[in-house]
């Protein structure tokens, strides 16, 4: 196959709030900065990069695309990113699985999930 995953981009009124904030909650740094119109994160050597787009009008509904984080510390990390300025969504569990639905600064949703082989707490 010779298709692979570039980057992941995030429309936004204002790139560079928003790929500070992920480069932070992500370990990552901006790499691009491109007048503030586009701008890139980098992360691990391989990893995907993400990118943060100026658009005049985001769209106004639910994601239809959203990340999938991993945490073997679920409450802590949650925590952190509620603390960082996401905005919780809800909670969910299923038999031996649990994740938090969160929101970016700009309403982008994404989950936070329990890393798996880590034990989920009983709150």
């Amino acid at each position: 196959m010779t298709l692979a995953l570039g980057k992941i981009t995030v429309d936004t009124r204002e790139p560079m709030p928003l790929a500070t904030w992920w480069a932070e909650q992500l370990g990552g740094r901006i790499v691009e900065e491109n007048g503030g119109f586009f701008v890139e994160v980098a992360f691990a050597e391989g990893a995907p990069r993400m990118a943060f787009q100026r658009v005049d009008d985001p769209t106004p509904a639910k994601n239809r695309i959203h990340l999938d984080l991993t945490s073997e510390d679920l409450d802590s990390e949650v925590a952190r990113l509620l603390n960082a300025g996401a905005t919780k969504i809800a909670d969910r569990e299923m038999p031996g699985f649990a994740w938090v639905t969160l929101a970016d600064p700009d309403g982008n949703e994404f989950c936070v999930a329990q890393r798996p082989g880590a034990s989920i707490s009983d709150s």
